[in-house]
């Protein structure tokens, strides 16, 4: 406890202290639940003698920042935001595909009245939370509230919510059905518009959707709402030193609503010290590191739900044959209350049916799987009992070495859909895509997929099988936690000395020297095209050996691999159009000093390159388009394809809509990136440099494109970063970004200081060790009693 008494002394010490309860003369070790010390950019250093006393600081420094979004989270777990905001407004797209608010609600409304959350908290670890666990979460939710009482409704700063009656204190009930909305997001979360399905009413049904549809659907980000990463574990072998190592963590991940990251330290003398960020509404680091080892997460490929088609019984719609067995499906009509025009509150109800397998739908993603007379779909979600991520968060935020992340992986088995990349002090680089899998092996899938799964699992890894044989239901692992999912010795993991990384895609490339292979269909592909960022990726780690600068230098050289495979030649067939003219949708349209500004362009998404806007615009174009000559190659995946397919005329075209599309926006072929990509933050125009994944950008930035402005906010991208090396026996060399900042309240300092360093390509210096935290030259302290 002596570092929590020091904490206390130092807050009796410093001048700028908040004390919330009691007078700072009288905050003795057993009067204080927690102590913040804030340094630079309002980053919380948690210091507390209980697991209880952590959750409580965190709840109270989380609520002090981003209390209207995580009402909204609150608001939209319990199904109430018909009775708030009305039926037709927008759903939460954090959360689920709902595509409006009544949507929204009768779905979670259902998770609700089925009871699930409730019977995973009830049951022990591993499948319940652990008592630790509990108590972080006791105290979250009794931080949250603390803050909450505080200020009251009208004392909220926020103008999203101050005063708002659907602000209101929460429950650790609250807590873990957020939780379990973040586990089923690739799954439920996907489907959600598609369970709203009826029995046939004779009426004639949709048309079957086909496979190359589905797969589209699935590609088009299979609800995880643009989510995505880059992880790049460098140990000792790929360092400048030649010794400890040094990791890169870049999730790109939305920059508004429910999925934004905050960042703390979170520290109980003796037990735990990590620092990190995670998910609001998360009272652990999610992606961060310890005085030891350091990791992050990248959304995965394996997907994490699949369908089983079930053969009707002749008359009955809602009974189904299993092994030549009628078996009646379940159903629960659910009720939520809608706000009228007048203010009243109208009851509106909705019926979902379930199979043995899992619910009953009509439609994933866009893709119609039609309830017919003769058959229906149900889907199985890996993740529908899964509440044991807040062990693995609980365990990996008290690693000390890369084998301890991959023993808290093992042990828990609660990722829900991502990699974990990691490094250590030793000088190791980890990769582990140990998460929850559907056990479809190869064999049951050919044994058991439909004619229409047979297509999508090698295409897609989604499995649609056979639901009228129970061998075909999923199998089963001796080392798996429940049934139906692999083992952790099932799933790829290696550890090396040069590195290890992933940019979402397959584990197959992990390394380039040493591929991954042999694995089901589900769990990895092989041998197949690499996205233009996990070529960079990989030829960024071949290259060179590290230090944390020169980790940063490279995020932030905005470097663009698809421009070094395509902009020279694209230069060359702008110059070669007749009369200067290239063909578009409306005409042939002037190139102006298009070819110049490419033919000179440094090929990188820095804010004062030339050419990158033009390049940008037209590459969007391209995603169903045969745009390179030189096919992929599965014997030089980091060097294919290649080459512009300039013959196409669907890449000549592209060309040309392009320039119209820019000179629209009032902006020439030649402008900078900074003239046609920026956000507004009260007021104030910054400019955003980056660009999107399939340029072949690491430092993803995915904008949001005004027709008559440019590119005016981003969706998402590059947003917690890190880099943390470790060498010799000092202090952990980090330094951090939360690129949108700590605070969604426009009142907050916290709410684009941030951005702005962003902008500027400035770091925030990390403050681990008691030394640095003291030292900060904005130290403030909060103490909570």
């Amino acid at each position: 406890m002596a570092l929590f008494r020091k904490a206390l002394a130092v807050a009796a010490a410093v001048l700028s202290v908040t004390t919330l309860g009691a007078g700072v003369a009288n905050a003795g070790e057993d009067g204080a639940k927690a102590v913040l010390r804030y340094t630079e950019h309002g980053i919380p250093h948690i210091v507390a003698k209980d697991f209880a006393g952590l959750g409580y600081g965190y709840g109270y420094g989380a609520a002090t920042d981003n209390v209207c979004e995580l009402a909204k989270i609150y608001v939209t777990v319990s199904a109430q935001r018909s009775r708030y905001f009305g039926p037709d407004g927008e759903g939460y797209p954090s959360l689920s595909e709902a595509k409006n608010n009544l949507h929204s609600d009768l779905f979670f409304q259902q998770l609700n009245d089925s009871g699930v959350v409730d019977r995973l908290v009830s049951q022990p670890a591993p499948q319940g939370p652990r008592p630790e666990v509990r108590q972080v979460v006791s105290g979250y939710v009794k931080g949250f509230n603390a803050f909450l009482a505080r200020t009251g409704r009208s004392g909220i700063t926020d103008p999203a919510c101050r005063g708002a009656e659907w602000v209101r204190p929460i429950t650790e009930q609250d807590f873990y059905r957020h939780f379990y909305s973040i586990a089923v997001t690739g799954g439920l979360g996907f489907v959600t518009e598609g369970l709203f399905a009826a029995p046939p009413s004779g009426a004639p049904s949709p048309a079957p959707g086909t496979p190359a549809q589905l797969s589209a659907s699935l590609r088009d980000g299979l609800g995880k709402g643009g989510l995505g990463s880059n992880g790049i574990a460098v140990g000792a072998d790929g360092t400048a030193a030649g010794r400890g190592s040094v990791l890169l963590g870049n999730p790109h991940y939305p920059w508004h609503d429910g999925r934004r990251f905050w960042q703390s330290q979170l520290t109980i003398p003796g037990r735990v010290d990590v620092a990190g960020a995670s998910l609001l509404g998360m009272p652990f680091v999610m992606i961060g590191h310890t005085a030891d080892a350091a990791w992050t997460h990248t959304v995965s490929t394996p997907v994490t739900f699949g369908l089983f088609e079930v053969p009707l019984a002749a008359g009955d719609p809602t009974t189904y044959v299993v092994d030549g067995k009628p078996e009646k499906m379940t159903s629960r009509e659910v009720t939520v209350h809608v706000r009228q025009a007048d203010g009243s509150l109208k009851p509106v109800r909705q019926t979902f049916w379930s199979t043995r397998y899992g619910p009953v739908l009509n439609d994933v993603g866009g893709f119609p799987v039609p309830w017919t007379a003769k058959s229906a779909y149900a889907l199985r979600d890996a993740n529908a009992t899964n509440l044991r991520g807040l062990n693995t968060w609980f365990e990996l935020d008290q690693a000390r070495s890369t084998a301890d992340v991959v023993r808290a992986l093992s042990r828990t088995q609660g990722v829900p859909w991502v990699n974990t990349i990691a490094t250590d002090r030793a000088g190791n680089a980890l990769y582990a895509d140990i998460q929850v899998v559907p056990h479809v092996t190869d064999e049951l899938a050919r044994t058991c997929s439909t004619p229409t799964g047979r297509q999508t699992f090698d295409a897609d890894g989604l499995a649609i099988l056979d639901g009228s044989r129970t061998s075909c239901q999923w199998g089963s692992d001796p080392g798996a936690l429940e049934p139906g999912i692999f083992a952790p010795a099932r799933l790829p993991q290696q550890q090396r000395r040069d590195y290890e990384l992933n940019a979402n895609d397959s584990a197959w490339l992990a390394n380039a020297r040493a591929p991954l292979t042999g694995f089901p269909r589900i769990v990895s592909e092989q041998d197949t095209e690499r996205s233009p960022r996990t070529r960079e990726a990989l030829l960024t780690a071949e290259a060179g050996k590290f230090t944390t600068d020169s980790m940063k230098k490279m995020l932030f050289a905005d470097h663009s691999l698809f421009a070094d495979l395509a902009a020279a030649d694209l230069a060359k067939l702008c110059a070669s159009f007749p009369d200067g003219r290239a063909p578009s949708s409306s005409g042939p349209v002037p190139v102006g000093p298009a070819c110049t500004a490419l033919a000179s362009w440094d090929h990188t998404y820095s804010l004062d390159s030339r050419g990158s806007l033009l390049f940008q615009r037209f590459a969007a174009r391209l995603a169903n388009v045969d745009r390179f000559s030189v096919p992929f190659d599965p014997k030089a995946p980091l060097t294919t394809p290649n080459t512009l397919n300039g013959e196409n005329p669907d890449v000549r075209k592209a060309f040309g809509d392009a320039l119209v599309e820019l000179r629209a926006a009032g902006l020439a072929p030649d402008a900078r990136l900074r003239d046609g990509q920026a956000v507004t933050r009260n007021g104030e125009r910054i400019p955003i440099h980056g660009g999107q994944g399939f340029l072949g950008v690491l430092n993803v930035m995915t904008p949001v494109w005004d027709p008559a402005r440019g590119n005016t906010e981003v969706a998402h991208g590059s947003s917690f970063i890190q880099v943390v090396g470790f060498s010799g026996r000092g202090c952990p060399d980090s330094s951090t970004l939360l690129t949108y900042s700590q605070s969604a309240n426009p009142a907050s300092p916290y709410f684009s200081d941030q951005t702005r360093l962003y902008s500027r390509g400035e770091w925030v210096k990390g403050r681990f060790c008691e030394a640095d935290i003291l030292r900060s030259p904005a130290l403030r302290v909060v103490v909570l009693r």
